[in-house]
């Protein structure tokens, strides 16, 4: 008698496949978040603080389902990299654009420090999914106030995102971002979201330079500073 065939699957692809559909679903209800906010807009400080912890979570849960996808993507191999010239200016304007419903929501004041005419050579959809995890991290530590900047250092583009919290805990800052951290039940992290930011800054390189992050504390706004540097 002959074997039955083999219908054993990939659950590694399926899971991956699932994570895709969420994240689209997910995209829709921000969307939808947005304009309902914009239709109706909230009146009073509760209706304020509930608006950005309805905005914040789902923001957070979309962005670690594209970097579940796009880790998966990238040990299979199968991450496309599109490197072009790109304003810089614009990429960060966009990004505080697409955040501008949820910083308003939590009373934080953004600022914007680069040359509009710096340039740089990058992904321009992987460092804007970078930036805006980091964007979204740093909404949730910062007290009121978030300021990104771009300027050129030796051979490198240093994008820096810095608030006014209480920074960052000073072993994640010698760690980096190696490898995801261990679980925190009290607050969820694992550090997924840097490590995501330092796979997708190595994949940046040029003449033997690789992209790199770095975390410290201080600078202007007293609190935490991630940086991307990219060949």
């Amino acid at each position: 008698m002959s074997q039955p065939p083999d219908t054993q699957i990939d659950f590694a692809t399926v899971l991956a496949s699932s994570v895709h559909d969420m994240k689209n679903s997910l995209g829709l209800l921000l969307n939808s978040i947005d304009n309902l906010c914009a239709a109706q807009p909230p009146s009073t400080p509760e209706e304020y603080a509930r608006y950005s912890l309805l905005n914040y979570e789902a923001s957070r849960v979309n962005s670690n389902l594209i970097q579940l996808l796009s880790i998966y993507r990238l040990q299979q191999n199968q991450l496309p990299l599109s490197i072009s010239e790109q304003y810089v200016s614009d990429l960060l304007e966009e990004q505080l654009a697409l955040n501008d419903p949820l910083l308003q929501a939590r009373r934080i004041t953004p600022e914007l420090e680069c040359d509009p005419e710096l340039v740089g050579y990058f992904d321009q959809s992987l460092v804007a999914g970078t930036l805006n995890n980091v964007i979204l991290n740093s909404t949730r530590y910062t007290r009121d106030r978030l300021k990104i900047s771009a300027y050129q250092q030796g051979e490198y583009l240093v994008i820096e995102v810095a608030d006014n919290g209480s920074g960052y805990p000073q072993e994640m800052c010698q760690q980096g971002g190696t490898q995801p951290g261990p679980v925190d039940f009290s607050s969820g992290s694992t550090q997924l979201g840097l490590y995501f930011c330092r796979e997708i800054a190595r994949l940046h390189q040029q003449d033997g330079r690789f992209g790199y992050i770095d975390l410290s504390n201080g600078g202007s706004l007293g609190g935490g500073i991630f940086r991307l540097y990219l060949p």
